[in-house]
């Protein structure tokens, strides 16, 4: 393991621990940093903060040595280096915790952390056991060695990943997204290890989206808008609302106002449904003019529940019934006639095919219909054209032209271009899969006020997502999902903390017991 780096005098004196001086990056077509300035110091939490594709993860990465810079340089401890690895980059005490963990699932806790830097052919693997518990105990981390990775919770396996860096000497931990992926409860210990980093005179980059939690854990905050520094300020000094203008370069509205609409008769019921593997016994109800919240951590089920839901997997058993009709097992083509949309999780997989067209993508899935056909079975091309002029006009979807390719749009406009060709055609019912996904503050804010728009308007929404802060603005009632099962019913009045228990199966594990 390597020595853990001393502080020297440009720690105690306050001078920058690491320093990038006019770091350019650029990709084709793309500068992603355009002559960035930013300090970090020694023993503080810093959080870098921007719209989506502001440039942050890039900049990082940069600083990990993922990226070669195209202009400036970076000094570390008033000296110039050059970090063209992440090897370099662990030598300088430079860390990097990615969002989706890089650990060898069959592999013990101590195999995937000594890996990379087992030190020679021969491995004590009782002594790296016994080193790996002493770390963590010293900075405040639960960890058992010797179990397997893939027996661990989420937040245990990113707490692996932040060990597996410090173990490796890091003063300079960069965490990119850290609790997209976390329950309240896990968000609340990492943020407690975090402190406790801090406190021994680690220094943190946290990368995040999540404001409330920039706020509550970070001593300064700098800002990228568009690949350059638009400004950097404390917590003590600014707000959630004064940061996100400064992301997005307008006001943004957080709170959103919820129509006052009482659930209707149920548009959809689920009953007994069931997924080999996936899914047990489902029961769910959405009335009329009703949002219900299905919150969970990933991979818990929700994917599946939504692609059994829209007909893009059968069910092993079960009941799906819409606005009274039985769609069990139906295609997609057929739900959506019936009056089902859909917003998948991953919009260029399942929601857009990026090398077509921007007026192709407006028609995906509805071009059978007689509007939009001529004669012998031929598009109408003129017609589809006239709809796509109209949806990115109505949506504002920022392109150039109907002809650009999808790929061209940044992904809050991809979005946009989604939710205005599934809503174009009334549906009864929508399926909102993590609608806000890598999407900027203020795109967020407008996918918000479209599926309100819904609710008002008398249709069902079943909104799935993993940000509980989306699943309390938006829902009318919550449910939890822990390993494909519905383990808990809360209120948007319910603290976070409860439906974390659900989030878990806590809920679920108290009703087998009793």
């Amino acid at each position: 393991m390597a020595e853990p780096m001393m502080k020297d005098d440009a720690g105690r004196s306050g001078a920058p621990l690491i320093a990038l001086h006019q770091v350019t990056k650029r990709f084709p077509g793309v500068v992603a940093n355009d002559a960035v300035d930013l300090t970090l110091q020694m023993g503080e939490i810093h959080a870098l903060i921007g719209e989506h594709g502001a440039g942050k993860s890039t900049l990082m990465r940069v600083l990990y040595g993922l990226y070669p810079p195209d202009g400036g340089h970076i000094e570390v401890r008033g000296k110039e280096v050059k970090i063209n690895s992440p090897r370099a980059a662990l030598a300088l005490g430079i860390g990097m915790v990615h969002q989706h963990f890089v650990l060898v699932d069959r592999f013990t806790v101590a195999e995937n952390i000594i890996l990379g830097a087992e030190g020679g052919p021969l491995v004590d693997l009782d002594r790296a056991v016994e080193r790996i518990e002493e770390q963590a105990e010293g900075y405040g981390f639960k960890v058992d060695a010797r179990r397997r990775i893939d027996d661990l919770s989420v937040g245990e396996q990113q707490r692996v990943e932040i060990l597996k860096a410090l173990f490796r000497g890091v003063d300079v931990l960069i965490l990119d997204e850290p609790t997209a992926v976390l329950t309240p409860a896990e968000t609340k210990d990492l943020f407690a290890n975090l402190r406790a980093l801090k406190d021994n005179g680690k220094t943190i980059v946290f990368i995040s989206h999540k404001l409330d939690e920039v706020l509550a854990i970070a001593d300064r905050i700098t800002v990228l808008r568009r690949g350059k520094v638009v400004g950097e300020t404390t917590p003590q000094k600014t707000s959630k609302e004064k940061l996100a203008e400064m992301m997005v370069g307008r006001e943004v509205l957080f709170r959103l106002e919820k129509p006052a609409v009482d659930a209707g008769p149920p548009l959809l019921q689920v009953e007994g449904l069931n997924l080999a593997g996936k899914l047990h016994d489902i029961d769910l109800r959405v009335g009329a003019g009703e949002i219900l919240g299905v919150a969970g951590v990933e991979g818990n089920g929700q994917g599946e529940l939504a692609e059994v839901l829209i007909g893009l997997r059968p069910p092993d058993s079960g009941r799906i019934t819409l606005d009274g009709k039985d769609i069990t097992g139906r295609s997609v083509r057929q739900n959506r006639r019936l009056g089902c949309a859909f917003v998948p999780e991953d919009r260029h997989e399942r929601g857009l095919v990026l090398s077509m067209t921007l007026w192709e993508n407006s028609v995906l899935g509805q071009q059978s219909r007689p509007q939009y056909l001529g004669g012998w079975g031929v598009l109408a091309i003129k017609r589809i054209k006239e709809l796509a002029t109209r949806l990115i006009k109505e949506f504002d979807v920022r392109a150039r032209s109907i002809g650009n390719e999808a790929s061209t749009l940044s992904g809050g406009n991809q979005q946009k271009l989604i939710l205005a060709r599934e809503l174009e055609d009334d549906p009864r019912l929508l399926i909102a899969q993590q609608p806000t996904r890598g999407l900027d503050v203020g795109a967020i804010e407008f996918v918000w006020k479209q599926i309100l728009e819904q609710k008002e308007a008398g249709r069902a929404v079943l909104l799935i997502s993993a940000e509980l802060d989306e699943i309390y603005e938006l829902s009318d009632r919550i449910v939890t999902i822990y390993e494909g099962r519905i383990t808990g019913e809360y209120s948007p009045q319910d603290p976070p903390e409860k439906l974390g228990i659900g989030m878990t199966g806590g809920r679920q594990a108290e009703r087998e017991a009793s």
